[in-house]
């Protein structure tokens, strides 16, 4: 083989090496995933803390928004919650696992970034497992023992009882127990306004206390969070909407304000105020602007 065959042949085998290089870093880089979510264990008990966390690949703070929700067994929306990355494009939530994931199966967590989805999965097997059962150890007592044991315990008179002193326990903390306010967040620009922090002590401390109440809440969270996500999106882009909208929360904020200041400790209570305040509502935001519409348009 001459000198140019040569120089061919090894040219060639040069290309053939780099193309195979090139490819296998092309498959490297794309098989990793623009948005990725994880959780910190695969099963869960009752106040058990869920850790969900994720990254996002090439994150240049252009949407600065994760989308979070979780789905029960049987379909249903629990949780929703929205969380802002940090710079190198990871993010993380946390909620303990009590109120709304209360039924035992697989949870789906899904979460949306720019369009981007990703899920993952994780059990919850409610509260911790009983120890088993041991059978007691049957023993043999012969009649004359029976006998002197009965006459030395009628012979003991018995001490008088000492009443334990109360231990006071101190209750965790309940975080996120049905999801963030996500309208009212971002009209009011914080998690941690007021207003906001407001909301979510009313819905924890009294609506989640009842079972009428935590029923009321799932049905609700259906609806609300069906078109809430949208809303919020569009207060960030709209200042003056933001403004109407923060207007508009005003009356509902007073109504909800008369909770503070009753004892509810029934169901029957706390479906009397929870009626009340929804024909309260129904009053100010629809029938009372009707009236006004209606005179308005009789003078004329």
């Amino acid at each position: 083989m001459n000198i140019t065959g040569k120089f061919l042949l090894a040219f060639l085998c040069i290309s053939i090496a780099s193309y195979g290089l090139s490819g296998s870093v092309y498959a490297s880089n794309h098989n990793l995933l623009p948005l990725s979510v994880a959780t910190n264990s695969g099963s869960y008990s009752t106040g058990d803390m869920i850790l969900i966390f994720g990254s996002i690949r090439d994150y240049d703070g252009t949407n600065p928004i994760v989308t979070i929700q979780i789905f029960g067994p049987l379909g249903g929306m629990k949780v929703i919650d929205q969380v802002t990355p940090s710079s190198d494009g990871t993010f993380e939530i946390d909620l303990v696992a009590q109120g709304t994931i209360n039924l035992a199966g697989e949870y789906i967590v899904k979460i949306m970034w720019n369009k981007q989805p990703a899920e993952t999965t994780f059990e919850f097997v409610g509260g911790a497992a009983p120890e088993p059962e041991t059978e007691p150890e049957v023993i043999e007592i012969k009649p004359e023992v029976t006998e002197t044991i009965v006459e030395s315990v009628q012979e003991i008179e018995p001490e008088p009882e000492i009443e334990p002193e109360p231990v006071l326990v101190s209750q965790p903390a309940e975080e996120k127990k049905g999801g963030g306010c996500l309208i009212a967040t971002a009209a009011f620009g914080s998690e941690m306004a007021p207003q906001v922090q407001f909301l979510r002590e009313i819905r924890d401390n009294t609506v989640l206390q009842t079972e009428s109440g935590s029923a009321f809440m799932t049905g609700f969270n259906q609806f609300y969070y069906s078109f809430s996500p949208a809303v919020a999106d569009y207060e960030r882009e709209n200042p003056a909407f933001k403004e109407t909208v923060k207007l508009a929360l005003t009356p509902m904020l007073t109504s909800l304000a008369i909770l503070n200041y009753v004892d509810i400790d029934s169901e029957a209570e706390m479906l009397g105020y929870g009626i009340g305040i929804i024909l309260l509502n129904i009053g100010m935001y629809f029938v009372a602007p009707a009236i006004i519409i209606i005179k308005i348009k009789n003078r004329n």
